[in-house]
């Protein structure tokens, strides 16, 4: 946990963009899979043992801790890849590891490096607390508990100060925005059913995500649903009554989205910090909860809904196939060459145009995702209005590029 004694921001990092991003917009830790032996195992932006090194060097220098999710099931022709694997981030000082396989635990507490333990693992009540705690000394909690329930578990861990190896009291880790899965902490069989790829293996096939038909198999009589999406939840989003989720007395809020884009983390984790200041600053209201909440809206989601945190025993279920941000991007051009004299980018325009007044996203693994508004651009070494196809585009940048970056076009949907 942050030495502030705030309540830690964890973001996700499914590439060196999304890494940067939220380390760039505040976030205290962040967490990634490796290869295969994750629950996001079908992303093709998942990192390789050859990144541990990077990624905790960058994590390093802004004081960030790293989490290697290695929380799927393990069978015995992983373990080899498991120990390799846990070596690696050991030498490499990554912060822990996020488990939920009891081989996972054991080999990491064999070499001696913190564990967290997974949603997976279902953990809902103090003595399963006290169980692990022999193990791991941050725990994360059911995504199905209500505040009260996680307020009673923060508050009984303190009474009987319950510790985990480190010899401090055990963190209690929540899930705080982001995609839901309908079987809610993660045991779902649908994609292995239909497909013979196990989610919880991570090979998701998103079966939740599709639109259906249900037909009474007596009479044939189709049902009709008022909801198409009927096992696709909307996003969770705790963030107009982040007073109430911090004062349950956890310490960990972690942020999904290890699939999406930077632009989402940069976003994301940047109203979050921003809301986490405020409440420390006593500046929390809802006027700022309104500014924030557009602030979300302008990223992927599926819409927000509270989960379960306030006592709701249903879900919430989402009207649509894919997203509802008010905003999205659109590719532009990429990233030929920065002036550092000048802070001045040169970026090629290869396909949408740009002009002054446009709000643009530049994205790169060392970039991370920037945005800013153009106020006045080179177009071909002449003063111009406007850049299209084909046409070499330089301006000011408070930020510096790298070849290949990136450049996109946000606009409003």
């Amino acid at each position: 946990m942050t030495s502030t004694n705030k309540i830690e921001l964890m973001a996700p990092a499914g590439n060196f963009e999304s890494l940067q991003a939220g380390i760039d917009n505040g976030a205290d830790s962040v967490y990634f899979g490796v290869e295969q032996l994750n629950m996001r195992a079908r992303a093709t932006v998942n990192f390789t043992m050859d990144d541990l090194t990077e990624i905790a060097k960058r994590c390093e220098a802004k004081n960030v801790r790293s989490y290697l999710t290695l929380n799927t099931i393990i069978y015995d022709h992983d373990l080899s890849v498991v120990k390799t694997l846990l070596n690696k981030a050991k030498e490499a000082n990554i912060t822990a590891v996020i488990a939920s396989d009891q081989a996972v635990i054991a080999m990491a507490r064999g070499i001696g490096m913190e564990v967290h333990i997974s949603t997976q693992l279902n953990v809902t009540n103090i003595e399963t607390i006290k169980f692990y705690s022999l193990f791991a000394d941050t725990m994360v909690l059911s995504r199905e508990l209500s505040l009260r329930q996680v307020n009673s578990i923060t508050e009984q861990i303190k009474k009987e100060a319950i510790k985990g190896p480190s010899g401090n009291l055990v963190e209690i880790e929540i899930f705080g925005h982001g995609a839901l899965c309908m079987a809610v902490s993660g045991k779902c069989y649908l994609s292995l059913h239909s497909n013979n790829s196990s989610a919880n293996r991570g090979a998701c096939k998103q079966n939740c995500r599709k639109k259906y038909t249900v037909i009474d198999q007596e009479t044939g009589f189709e049902i009709e649903l008022d909801n198409e999406y009927l096992m696709s939840p909307k996003d969770l989003c705790t963030l107009d009554f982040l007073d109430q989720v911090i004062d349950s007395g956890i310490q960990v809020l972690k942020i999904e989205g290890r699939g999406r884009a930077p632009e989402y983390v940069a976003t994301v984790i940047k109203t979050y910090r921003d809301a986490i200041d405020s409440y420390y600053e006593g500046s929390f209201s809802k006027e700022k909860v309104e500014a924030w909440m557009e602030a979300l809206n302008t990223v992927y989601n599926r819409g927000f809904w509270s989960g379960y945190y306030l006592g709701q025993e249903l879900g919430e279920w989402s009207n649509v196939s894919g997203s509802m941000a008010t905003q999205k991007k659109v590719y532009v051009g990429k990233g030929t060459h920065y002036f550092s004299k000048a802070t001045v980018g040169q970026f090629k325009i290869e396909a949408y145009d740009i002009k002054i007044g446009d709000k643009i996203l530049v994205t790169g693994p060392t970039t991370g995702a920037q945005e800013m508004i153009i106020e006045e651009m080179y177009v071909n070494d002449a003063v111009a209005e406007k850049a299209t196809k084909g046409d070499d585009c330089t301006f000011k940048l408070p930020f510096r590029i790298r070849m290949s970056d990136k450049l996109y076009k946000i606009v409003e949907v």
